[in-house]
């Protein structure tokens, strides 16, 4: 008992290992993690998943190391375990620094555990030993929140994500390498300094929009209204071509200013007669108002007054309503002497008068002005007039000029229609020839020859519909001035094995060489479909039959066809098979020389 005792004390004054970085870290390790059956030993009892570097306190219980340093972190704490199995007992139930120490045994049994990664999709297997160094953290099939978007995302799809998919993520810009969210790229495009434009008139590109402006003021391609669009003009003109479209059109722009100008004087004439009209109006009734009061002022003067002499003519009133009131008669009881006007009423008929007659100047003059305007108007639709009958003339000519070009135009076009056909004619024959070129890299003068069919599914529903039954391969020989022969194919069968077999068969055909050669043809024919693993070709061979016209001399472009109708059945190029790879076949077929 006195050595359990002392084992104990030995235990509670052991003092731990300082543990790792990593264990300072992690808590345990979830358990979803674990591969097998769960047991309660392997549990943290604080965190309550697997023990991840256990230490075991002085109670029994085992701790990951970072929740038991986290559990004392902030003073002595009473063992929530042994509270909940109703064990607790001070001071062993009293965790503390330095009441516990790293339990190996329970480690390496934990280590040993096998594990697998509880990320969906990841196939990960191992002990948990393994997953603690090489997996945990590390697994590809891992959410983590976007630290921008905060999306969820694969850690094998994070990378991607931050480069091209994230849309709070920062670019920089390619031209002025200024730095932007992505979401604002096109708000950014619209004021980057450097985003390269493309000139409307001369379509040059890549030209920075700080140096766009500065551009189109010196491009001539650039298209600008017309010096003339004030008076209608609307077209618009590339800059190096506004004066031949000024000159052009001269003719119009005289035409609308004309216009233009007519029709200011249409519009100052329709004021014109109203203003005049009531001006002659005011100045008939100043006129006839002057003579009234003149006539007054020559009566009055003429009567003698008592003390002085007669009263002088004055200067005529404005109107006859302001004219004074008619003396009346004279009585026959006065004196024949006439008492003269006061001089105020005299001073006030002078300086009406005076009034009347600077209104009437002033009607004049405005009088005079307009028939100025009127006369400098009528001058320059004279000036107008004859410069249009000069560009009349011009245009004229113009149109002559136009009408000579026509004729050298559809001169030119029959000759350009003649060279057109000509080219046409000459690309007749090179096509021709590029057939014959073709035909002449194909063509072999040994009596071998084999063809390559590609397109075959394509081919072979042409053949099934009826569009292309029959295919014809190049022309061979059996030597440079030997026999010239072909091959020609049904995909779809032809005679007795329509829709069942591929029917091949061997043409004569007609060669430059003929007449130095033995007929009939009596040469050994062997026709292969090659299998393209060379395990297994189909063959058939004929000799020729000396009596049929497929073998005789040609005398037209080639012979009949003969061969093998039922060469191959279709059954065998359905499926998988070996005889078609690449949707393409090899037909061979050998003549032999044997006598020739």
């Amino acid at each position: 008992m006195k050595d359990q005792e002392s084992l104990e004390e030995d235990m509670a004054a052991q003092e731990p290992s300082p543990p790792s970085s990593m264990e300072n870290n992690k808590p345990g390790f979830p358990k979803k993690i674990l591969a097998n059956k769960l047991e309660d030993k392997h549990l943290c009892n604080c965190c309550q998943n697997i023990l991840r570097r256990p230490f075991q306190a002085q109670c029994g219980h085992r701790f990951c190391s970072y929740c038991f340093n986290r559990t004392v972190g902030s003073g002595p704490q009473k063992c929530n375990a042994c509270i909940r199995e109703d064990i607790f007992e001070e001071p062993t139930s009293i965790l503390k620094p330095g009441c516990a120490f790293p339990d190996n045994a329970a480690r390496r049994e934990v280590e040993n555990l096998p594990a697998v990664c509880f990320n969906e999709g990841c196939s990960w297997k191992g002990s948990i030993k393994d997953y603690e160094l090489s997996h945990e953290g590390k697994c590809e099939f891992m959410i983590l929140p976007c630290p921008l978007c905060k999306e969820l995302i694969r850690l094998n799809e994070q990378e991607r994500h931050n480069e091209r998919e994230c849309p709070e993520r920062t670019l920089n810009c390619k031209y002025c390498k200024e730095p932007f969210h992505f979401k604002n790229i096109k708000a950014h495009d619209e004021i980057c300094p450097k985003y390269p434009m493309i000139c409307e008139g001369c379509a040059k590109k890549k030209i920075p929009r700080e140096k766009y402006v500065d551009h189109i003021k010196f491009c001539g391609k650039f298209r600008t209204p017309c010096r003339y669009h004030v008076v209608g003009c609307d077209m618009s003109v590339e800059k190096e071509k506004i004066h031949d479209h000024e000159r052009v059109c001269a003719h119009e722009h005289l035409n609308l200013l004309l216009h233009y100008i007519m029709g200011m004087k249409v519009s100052l004439e329709g004021l014109q007669p109203q203003s005049l009209e009531l001006a002659g109006h005011k100045a008939h009734e100043l006129h006839q108002a002057l003579r009234d009061l003149e006539a007054r002022v020559s009566q009055l003067s003429t009567l003698p007054g008592p003390t002085g002499p007669p009263v002088q003519g004055v200067p005529s009133s404005s109107s006859s309503a302001a004219a004074p009131p008619p003396l009346p008669p004279p009585a026959t009881t006065l004196p024949t002497s006439f008492t003269p006007l006061p001089s105020s009423v005299g001073a006030a008929l002078e300086l009406q008068l005076h009034s009347e007659k600077t209104k009437v100047a002033d009607l004049g003059r405005r009088c005079q002005e307009l028939e100025v305007k009127a006369g400098t108007f009528e001058d320059v639709v004279c000036v107008l007039n004859r410069e249009v009958e000069r560009f009349a003339t011009t245009i004229e000519a113009s149109n002559r000029q136009h009408r000579l070009d026509q004729d050298k135009i559809e001169a030119l076009s029959n000759k350009v229609r003649q060279l057109e056909r000509q080219v046409g004619v000459k690309d007749l024959t090179v096509a021709e020839m590029e057939g014959r070129l073709r035909e002449m890299s194909a063509t072999t003068f040994d009596g071998v020859f084999i063809w390559r069919i590609s397109d075959f599914t394509k081919k072979r529903q042409d053949a099934i519909a009826g569009r292309a039954p029959a295919m014809f391969s190049p022309a061979f020989y059996t030597s440079k001035y030997g026999y010239r022969m072909c091959l020609r194919i049904y995909l779809n069968g032809d005679g007795t094995g329509r829709g069942t077999h591929l029917s091949l068969f061997f043409v004569v055909m007609r060669g430059l060489s003929d007449a130095l050669l033995k007929w009939p043809f009596n040469q050994k024919v062997t026709l292969m479909l090659l299998d393209q693993s060379n395990r297994e070709h189909i063959i058939d061979a004929f000799r020729p039959d000396v009596t049929s016209s497929s073998f005789q001399r040609p005398v037209s472009e080639m012979n009949i066809a003969s061969g093998c109708p039922l060469f191959c059945p279709l059954s065998k190029l359905e499926g998988k098979n070996s005889y078609i790879r690449d949707d393409t076949i090899f037909i061979k077929v050998i003549v032999d020389l044997t006598g020739l």
